[in-house]
Parts: structure tokens; C-alpha cells; sequence
């Protein structure tokens, strides 16, 4: 039996002053997709900067691939580089001077040293292969500060999926994304899950997306509310709890 990709055990984190996130615990197996829903300001995107080491945590411990998560947020070069992370957005000042190309290119390098020069081709032609995978060859000589939003969320992408890694970290990557985009964005996500063994952790508001994809839910209200299967976690009654009486059901906005 192999061991769990990430294990969470009370894991408490403030911001502001305040716990956004309190007492959490969860794994994630090998090769499964786990959701995180909540209402806005329910510390979704806390809880992934905590497990990724970009927020400290006030309690609890993270454990990732067998290594355990620092007080620092510090993680072995190898385990670190087997992560892959998409934000909700990347602030680019002004004309940021570099390509698609070669930023999706700095996600092929491994930590440490650079490769030496006969591994370029290789790199190139990784670079290519991700580009097209995801949609974006087209877009490989254009600067990252002329990409839509949705562009760049699928650039990003390409960053990830450029080398083999094992787990995938996404905060609302799929917002600001058209209807064939997603639909190609959740189709890539499947086959990054069964013919590489990729484990995907993502945070989301579309209800109905997460009950299709999802084998596992977290319910999060700054305390885990509910976990589970969709089917077990997206009951009306859990979902109430949830999300109050008031409940809404939120779905990406499409943008072309």
C-alpha cells in the first residue's frame, strides 16, 4: 500500500490576526483529485499557502511525499520540485520582459545547478510538448504581460506539466476561463491523473464541476465542516451548513 501524497494533522493558521484556518486535518492518496469548497473568506486559499510553506502555520504539521513540512516552510530540493502550484493570479508589473517560452522553460529546470548544455534540446523540445498540450503554442513568443487572464492561467499550466511532477496544487486555476478552455483544462487534469499518477489538490467554487471531477470534498469554514465523497459532501443539508441558509451557488463567470 503506498503511502499518502500529503498528510494535514491540526493544522491551524492566522492571518491578520484572526485563525482563518483552525484545527484541519486531512490526507490525500496517490492519484486522486480532492476539492476544496467554502464561501468567500472561509480560508480556501490560506489553507494552500500554508501547505505550500508561503504562510507559516500556528499549529499542527504538514507532511509531503514522506518529508515533513518546516516551521519555515522549507522542504527538501527534491520533494519541492515534485510541486506544482498554480495560483488565482500572477501581478506582473508593467511590460514584464520575458516569453511564455521561457518561463514555461524555468519549470523544466531542476533545482540546483543548471542542466549542461546538450540537455537543451531537450528542454525545448519539453517546452513545445507542454505549450501544445495545454492550448498555448501559439502564444509561446508573447510576452507574459500581454496574456488575458485566461491566457496566463493557462500558461501557468504549461509551467506545471513541462516535466513530470506528483502533485498538483491549484487555487481557483479555472476562473476567467472560457467553456472549451475548461472543458480542455478538466480533460488534461484526468489524463495528467491516470497516465502519470499526478495527486491534485484544488481549491474551487464550481459545485457542479467538483461533483463530476472529484473523488474527494473538503467542506472548509475555517474549520473543516464536512469531508468526504461528492456524494456524500454536496448534500443539500451539508451544503446549508456550509454555506449558511442563504446558501449560493457559485460558478465560474466564462470570459472569452
Amino acid at each position: 500500500m503506498r503511502s499518502p501524497v500529503l498528510v494535514v494533522s491540526d493544522l491551524s493558521v492566522e492571518r491578520s490576526g484572526r485563525l482563518a484556518v483552525e484545527k484541519v486535518s486531512f490526507e490525500l492518496q496517490s492519484e486522486s483529485e480532492t476539492a476544496v469548497v467554502g464561501p468567500n473568506g472561509a480560508g480556501k486559499s490560506t489553507l494552500v499557502a500554508a501547505l505550500l510553506g508561503l504562510l507559516p502555520r500556528k499549529e499542527g504539521n504538514v507532511q509531503i511525499l514522506g518529508e515533513q513540512l518546516s516551521a519555515n516552510g522549507d522542504l527538501p530540493g527534491a520533494i519541492r520540485s515534485q510541486i506544482a502550484y498554480v495560483p488565482q493570479s500572477l501581478a506582473l508589473q508593467g511590460r514584464f520582459p520575458l516569453s511564455v517560452a521561457e518561463f514555461v522553460g524555468f519549470g523544466f529546470d531542476p533545482p540546483g545547478p543548471r542542466w549542461p548544455w546538450q540537455q537543451h534540446r531537450k528542454r525545448k523540445t519539453a517546452v513545445e510538448k507542454a505549450l501544445d498540450r495545454t492550448g498555448c503554442i501559439d502564444l509561446r513568443n508573447r510576452l507574459l504581460s500581454e496574456l488575458s487572464g485566461g491566457q496566463l492561467k493557462r500558461v501557468m499550466l504549461s509551467f506545471c506539466v513541462v516535466r513530470p511532477r506528483q502533485l498538483l496544487v491549484l487555487d481557483e486555476a479555472q476562473a476567467g476561463l472560457d467553456v472549451p478552455s475548461n472543458e480542455r483544462f478538466q480533460q488534461l487534469l484526468l489524463e495528467l491523473r491516470r497516465q502519470e499518477g499526478w495527486t491534485v489538490l484544488h481549491v474551487s467554487h464550481d459545485l457542479d464541476m467538483v461533483r463530476r471531477s472529484s473523488d474527494q470534498v473538503l467542506g472548509l469554514n475555517r474549520r473543516l465542516c464536512c469531508s468526504g465523497s461528492p456524494d456524500h459532501t454536496l448534500t443539500p443539508e451539508r451544503l446549508v451548513d456550509l454555506y449558511g441558509p442563504n446558501m449560493v451557488q457559485y460558478r465560474h463567470q466564462c470570459h472569452g
